[in-house]
């Protein structure tokens, strides 16, 4: 039997163009993803095929293709370097869609009806639900083998999918008898606020289609609407909790502590300890100064960028042809072992 072969470490990971990205994507995802550049190679995609599927039905193209803009100029303003760590659109580079019909192929029914997220968006409509939600998994598993990645940052509503990836990788390999032929991609999750809630109510997620604009921090809030949204976030009457047995059933206290923990580079109990006693308006003061701190330069960025996109353009399609000339082979190869002629 042929040897595995063993795989250089690359990360891939991606956000779809979809509304206006908000503090969790930062704190849970953009801020770390920074950070990993020092660390092994990586390749940050726009995920606009994704887009598509958006259980919300049809987008309208010019909604798609300022998000896609947009969520590159994000990934610019939070100090991804396209000259280390391409950053492209996934529909620029077509291997993704030839590999994930390949996959598709390999990837059973079965696995796709367990997986929960398509449950979740779909509900009661699943069977008005696209075709491409269904399958969604498949391509995100596509986005990632193509490149022979073998990093994935993901959110916890994501882990799911990356076992997908990991399933149908294996069961081509045994199918066609190349073993490590596609690594066995591994989750990282970091971060002490990779899950951000609302302000509004601490118990859910920080989302882009939450009504309240006021539950979230978007990243393209101008400072004085970043510090009102902090000031006015829910909290309870008690002082700041001084450990973590204080936290339960004070959801709000432990979201907006994570959160200046995570914007600050510290734990959560070097910032407890800090405030512990203090009344809530006192911390949200400080706050608010440090989340525009942090994000004010990323936003003013993002206008910068976003006031002409032609740089944006000519980032994607330079990163595009970087990595289409490692996405290429990798399809070869496959093409080759399912048995297509030319």
């Amino acid at each position: 039997m042929t040897e595995a072969p063993t795989h250089k470490p690359l990360v891939f990971s991606g956000m779809q163009p979809t509304n206006t990205l908000h503090l969790g994507n930062y704190l849970g995802a953009l801020k770390n993803w920074v950070r990993m550049q020092d660390e092994m190679a990586c390749l940050f995609c726009v995920v606009d095929m994704h887009a598509l599927t958006d259980d919300a039905g049809y987008r309208k193209p010019a909604d798609v293709t300022h998000s896609s803009y947009e969520v590159a100029a994000a990934y610019i303003a939070a100090g991804i370097d396209p000259s280390r760590s391409p950053i492209f659109n996934q529909s620029r580079v077509p291997q993704h869609a030839e590999l994930a019909w390949i996959l598709n192929c390999v990837a059973r029914v079965g696995w796709l009806d367990r997986m929960t997220q398509f449950k979740e968006k779909s509900g009661k409509n699943r069977e008005r639900a696209s075709v491409g939600l269904y399958t969604y998994p498949v391509l995100m598993a596509a986005d990632i083998l193509v490149y022979k990645a073998t990093h994935v940052p993901v959110g916890e509503d994501q882990k799911q999918h990356l076992e997908l990836t990991r399933d149908i990788a294996q069961k081509f390999n045994n199918d066609y008898g190349v073993p490590g032929f596609f690594p066995l991609p591994e989750p990282v999750i970091t971060g002490p606020a990779t899950r951000v809630m609302s302000l509004r109510d601490g118990l859910k997620k920080m989302s882009k289609s939450e009504e309240s604009d006021n539950s979230r921090i978007n990243l393209t809030d101008d400072a004085d609407t970043i510090a009102q949204k902090i000031r006015r976030a829910k909290t309870d009457p008690h002082p700041m909790p001084g450990n973590h047995n204080e936290f339960k059933g004070r959801p709000e206290a432990e979201n907006l502590i994570n959160i200046f923990a995570a914007l600050s580079d510290q734990k959560a109990d070097v910032v407890m300890k800090r405030f512990a006693g203090a009344q809530f308006s006192t911390f949200k003061n400080e706050l608010a100064e440090l989340a525009v701190a942090k994000l004010s330069p990323i936003t003013k960025e993002m206008r910068r960028l976003m006031a002409d996109t032609a740089e944006i353009d000519k980032i994607l399609k330079a990163s595009a042809e970087k990595v289409e000339a490692l996405a290429e082979p990798v399809l070869r190869d496959v093409k080759r072992l399912v048995g297509y002629v030319g």
